[in-house]
């Protein structure tokens, strides 16, 4: 009799336990957003000022710029200057007496010289043009890595999300099995289940251990992979943000990448940069002529004597024959240039490529979001039943096992969804060309190409204004 009632007692509270345990997991699987403190905006933030591969290709860029003040810099007057100091020794024998007269002197020069090129075929323009081509070339790259350290930077955070999320899913989940494991250790004692339903109920709970160490693994990866990319350690994540606006639409988003997406203007820009090199090869034909200016102070030492001279000459000279230079320079021209449009040709495909790889994930994520979560509110009714049900003994722990991992599953499943679908969505945005600091509207001092290259395409130099203000820039720029 006394067995019998504890028998029920014991079941009464199993119950109840049961039902409190439903209700822990359902809140703890179902998990509500946990305010954190650093959000998108933050993280893309970061990354934009602390990437170190933004800062080497903008000084590459500041390189191209130079180019184009080097190249420019033989279209306007050269003028050197000269200075010589000559001493002879020497003797003189007269023809007369015999004597030795000495023939010793010292000689002092200065002279300066202009050359102003006048005509060249166009070979020094040309280059001139190639060069301004291949800076915007280089912006353009700098672009197209701008996109990379954003799209990195936003992936990191999606990432950390979903494994927080993860490792605070099989925190709960390794609670409530190592509950359902005390449960069923009290239900042995009293007869109520066999040593099996035991068993189960451990070998869950040593899974979840390792389930959840795996999770903590990838967490740290992921925060790893943050503090890469931002430059700092993720704090506690704001949770996420609003769905950019993203086209659906291939064609639509095609047109667009093609028009807008820094590669292609970087290959666009390259051809025209070829072309105008050739141009220049061809133009090295053409015979050169310079104004040429002359003077110069000559002083002798001992004596009276001295001179100033000048003069003002036109220079003409051409090739004739130079081993075939010029032919292979020109043919080695073409080369380049029909490389270049085959390049136009390949990145305009791969530009193509990329938008339906990244518009298909994106409509793919979104859908299987939407199933997931259909899939989380079947599983939670059926794990809700399947407990209420085990209670009444009709079933087993092992439905009960099966039940919630199921239920662990969709949740799983929907968090990965989820941080897929916000993933895709920046994705999108970088394969049109989209996601820049500029359009993305960050609050970040925006990087002007184009200040640095107003500075110097003049050629200033380091007494001029202009040359002033550049070396302020250099200084500000730690630039030796």
């Amino acid at each position: 009799m006394m067995i019998a009632q504890r028998m029920r007692s014991m079941s009464g509270r199993t119950r109840t336990w049961m039902r409190n345990a439903s209700v822990v997991a359902l809140m703890a699987i179902g998990g509500g957003q946990v305010a954190f403190a650093d959000t998108l905006a933050d993280a893309l933030v970061g990354a934009y000022s602390h990437t170190g591969l933004l800062d080497q290709n903008r000084a590459l860029l500041r390189a191209a710029d130079e180019d184009v003040a080097i190249a420019g810099s033989v279209l306007r007057p050269i003028i050197n200057w000269s200075a010589d100091l000559t001493r002879t020794f020497g003797n003189v024998r007269s023809a007369a007496g015999g004597s030795n007269v000495d023939a010793g002197s010292t000689d002092a020069s200065v002279g300066l010289t202009a050359t102003l090129q006048l005509f060249d075929g166009g070979a020094d323009s040309a280059r001139v043009e190639a060069n301004k081509e291949t800076v915007l070339a280089t912006r353009a790259n700098l672009l197209s890595l701008e996109q990379v350290v954003l799209l990195r930077a936003a992936t990191a955070f999606f990432n950390v999300g979903r494994q927080e999320e993860f490792v605070g899913l099989r925190q709960n989940n390794l609670r409530l099995l190592q509950q359902e494991l005390r449960a069923a250790q009290d239900r042995f004692e009293v007869g109520e289940v066999t040593r099996t339903d035991v068993a189960l109920a451990e070998a869950a709970v040593a899974d979840a251990r390792s389930s959840l160490a795996d999770s903590q693994r990838d967490l740290v990866q992921a925060q790893a992979e943050y503090a890469n990319a931002v430059g700092k350690q993720p704090g506690r994540l704001s949770g996420l943000p609003r769905l950019p606006k993203t086209s659906t639409d291939i064609k639509s988003a095609q047109a667009t990448a093609v028009r807008n997406h820094p590669d292609m203007e970087q290959a666009r820009r390259q051809v025209v940069a070829n072309e105008l090199l050739v141009t220049a090869a061809a133009a090295t034909r053409y015979p050169t002529v310079s104004l040429t200016g002359r003077v110069g102070l000559t002083e002798e030492f001992g004596t009276s004597a001295s001179s100033t001279v000048g003069s003002v000459g036109v220079d003409v000279s051409g090739p004739i024959y130079q081993g075939g230079l010029i032919s292979a320079n020109e043919r080695r021209a073409v080369a380049v240039r029909d490389a270049s449009r085959g390049n136009l040709h390949t990145v305009r495909h791969d530009v193509q490529q990329d938008v339906v790889n990244a518009v298909s994930n994106f409509v793919a994520a979104s859908a299987s979001l939407v199933s997931s979560e259909n899939q989380v509110r079947a599983a939670r009714v059926a794990f809700q039943g399947v407990r209420e049900e085990a209670t009444l003994g009709a079933r087993t722990t092992l439905d009960v096992l099966d039940s919630e991992q199921d239920l662990l599953d969709a949740e799983t499943n929907r968090i990965s969804a989820q941080a897929d679908q916000y993933i895709a969505a920046y994705q999108v945005l970088a394969s049109t060309g989209m996601l820049t600091a500029q359009r993305l509207k960050l609050p970040v001092q925006i990087y002007d190409p184009a200040a640095y290259y107003n500075l110097v395409k003049d050629s200033p130099t380091n007494q001029s204004k202009q040359g002033q203000q550049l070396e302020k820039v250099l200084r500000a720029l730690q630039v030796d």
